[in-house]
């Protein structure tokens, strides 16, 4: 018989018992802390963003509203925007990146530990920078695109530019350290036996996404260094007047912004492919065309960027090589859409909450799909940009996809994070409410696009159609209130007082799902060496993958003094009690990460006019940066 590493139930929540308080947390430096501080963060983020959304209906609920200004309008769109792309939907991936990828790997930490709490810190740091703002009346009012020249000192004089431009570059950094990070994690970690075609799907198609992060983000820094340095010091990279070309923020821009989309958008994908084979009972279905589709979409997706420029006037021949590479991109898309249903075809299947999600994903992504094909013809794209019917899209793309896939996953994973599970009733109730609310919200906005009310207005006349779709649109927008609201409770509650949950609840077929729930800090008492695709399953149910390759005999082994037969209970031990080597706790990609917000915030004190202050700053973060790293790269990491 196999062999693993299991659980004892009653201390399944105390795994990290003897590692409480808030200077843990600084130090920490094991990637399920740091998924954790990210999933909390991720999720407080969420909430702001979605209060920023509520405001903006409420002011759009009926005609010439006078809820908010139209000051105030213009920062919570931009900060509404800016929030859940950068600081809630990408984090709450990156919180499923740091806490799954080595344990579906069979790995006892990522690659870099230190690179990884330094991402974390500089993100949280990042986020407070660029958010703080809005509370004193001068967050960004440009627009999530911020396109130039508009965003130029010229047209846009104040301060609030300046912490978009500047908390963007802040969190570049820690999507680029993160993404070379969980690049060599999945090159050199993974166990005896994992070969790339064994990986579990979330780690495939987080695996792409770390490629897209590493070619995209460079583009957007360069196009924000532009604008920093027009803003700050008087060069004319966007300046029309100077010879400037009009067109050169869009390019830059969208080169970055539509392979975001899909960085957005995979992770889900992956979180769903997980899902569906568990409570279908069943492999999923063509796994190799899902991997190579993955591959595909991301490859394609640095191809379509101009698609979103339709209406500025490119050329035939430009519109028509865009348009026809967004109808290609379609072809990968929807090969993942049949292949998961025909994973559920013929299978067991079990309504459970993340399954609903996960279907709900499928369905409300397909909408959005089908609206954004419509906007690969520039004639019909030139007809609704810039509308409503925009709007539609990609909250059917970003929410019915996105947020739709994090939730099946967050109910999926949350017993193997905590070892309890989320109470079902809430969670049907928080299902059905955001899956109402959402629909409610956003198809609407498809009809009063079409009938021509523009995006990013703050009012508007009655007497033009739109009236009915806006306020049904706002009640949609509240009951997404109340579905959010139930999830938090559930959230929070269940942490303490859900249902006890052993190694592998749901009968899932992966890695992650053969040690204790929560996890213990070294993951692996011994590294498995794997032999299949599905281990779990050739353990425990050998006919669900008789028609899988296996390298032999056995499906998976760990063979170690500490190993137990599979659901026998055992304590827990200690890394140090198994003789297994752990990352040292350290505080120093706290402060280095402190030190580079501070340096790269130092400008703002420019604005002032203050440059001997401003230096200070700047020279004094700087040398603590630098000394942070130097002791942080030469101490010893065990």
């Amino acid at each position: 018989m196999a062999t693993i590493a299991a659980p004892s139930l009653a201390s399944a929540g105390d795994a990290y018992a003897e590692n409480s308080g808030i200077w843990s947390w600084i130090t920490t430096v094991d990637h399920k802390r740091i998924g954790t501080l990210y999933l909390w963060t991720a999720l407080f983020f969420f909430l702001v963003g979605g209060f920023e959304a509520v405001l903006i209906r409420t002011q759009l609920a009926q005609p010439n509203m006078g809820f908010v200004s139209a000051d105030t309008y213009n920062q919570l769109f931009t900060m509404h925007g800016t929030t859940m792309v950068f600081l809630a939907i990408m984090p709450l991936s990156a919180a499923f990146f740091n806490y799954l990828i080595p344990l579906q790997l069979g790995a006892r930490d990522v690659a870099f530990p230190r690179l990884n709490a330094f991402s974390y810190w500089v993100y949280l740091f990042g986020g407070i920078f660029i958010t703080v703002p809005i509370l004193f009346k001068v967050a960004p009012d440009g627009g999530w695109f911020g396109y130039a020249p508009l965003t130029t000192t010229q047209f846009s004089a104040g301060i609030n530019i300046d912490f978009w431009v500047l908390g963007l570059q802040i969190l570049g950094v820690s999507s680029l350290a993160a993404a070379f990070n969980f690049i060599t994690t999945v090159i050199n970690m993974r166990a005896p036996g994992m070969t790339l075609m064994r990986m579990p799907m979330f780690t495939w198609m987080s695996f792409v996404v770390q490629f897209l992060v590493i070619l995209a983000f460079p583009v957007i820094t360069i196009a924000l260094f532009f604008l920093m340095m027009d803003r700050f010091f008087g060069t004319q990279f966007y300046a029309i007047a100077a010879g400037a070309d009009p067109l050169l923020w869009q390019h830059l821009f969208w080169v970055f912004g539509h392979p975001e989309v899909y960085i957005l958008i995979l992770p889900a994908f992956g979180l769903v492919s997980e899902v569906l084979p568990t409570f279908s009972k069943k492999p999923l279905f063509g796994y190799n065309v899902m991997v190579y589709s993955g591959i595909m979409i991301g490859t394609l997706g640095f191809g379509v960027w101009a698609h979103h420029m339709f209406a500025v006037g490119m050329g035939a021949v430009a519109d028509s090589i865009f348009s026809l590479m967004t109808m290609l991109i379609a072809i990968p898309t929807g090969v993942k859409i049949f292949n998961w249903i025909a994973t559920m075809w013929s299978g067991e299947i079990r309504f459970t909450v993340p399954m609903k999600f996960a279907i709900a994903l499928i369905g409300m992504f397909t909408i959005g799909g089908i609206s954004g094909v419509m906007h690969s013809s520039p004639p019909a794209d030139l007809q609704q940009t810039d509308s409503y019917f925009i709007v539609a899209h990609f909250h059917y793309v970003l929410f019915g996809g996105s947020i739709m896939g994090i939730f099946a996953g967050i109910y999926f994973y949350f017993p193997k994070m905590t070892g309890r599970f989320l109470d079902t009733t809430l969670g049907n109730w928080h299902f059905w409410l955001n899956f109402i609310g959402f629909n409610l919200a956003f198809f609407p906005m498809h009809f009063s696009g079409l009938l021509g009310m523009p995006r990013r207005i703050y009012t508007y006349d009655a007497g033009q159609g739109w009236d009915l779709f806006n306020l049904t649109s706002t009640i949609g927008t509240y009951i997404l209130v109340v579905a959010t609201s139930i999830f938090v409770w559930n959230f929070l509650r269940s942490r303490t007082r859900g249902a006890v949950a052993g190694n592998d609840p749901w009968g899932a077929a992966t890695l992650e799902w053969s040690i204790p729930s929560p996890p213990p800090e070294y993951n692996f008492a011994q590294i498995p060496e794997v032999t299949s695709r599905y281990p779990l399953w050739d353990l425990k149910d050998p006919a669900k993958t008789a028609g899988i390759e296996h390298s032999h005999a056995d499906a998976m082994t760990i063979t170690d003094a500490h190993a137990v037969p599979m659901h026998e209970e055992t304590e827990r031990h200690t890394a140090k009690s198994l003789g297994i080597p752990m990352p040292f706790p350290t505080a120093k990609p706290f402060f280095t990460a402190l030190a580079m917000c501070a340096m790269i915030g130092g400008l703002l004190v420019m604005r002032t006019g203050n440059m001997g202050l401003a230096l200070a700053v700047m020279i004094g973060s700087a040398a603590l940066m630098v000394g942070g790293l130097y002791s942080w790269l030469t101490s010893p990491l065990e």
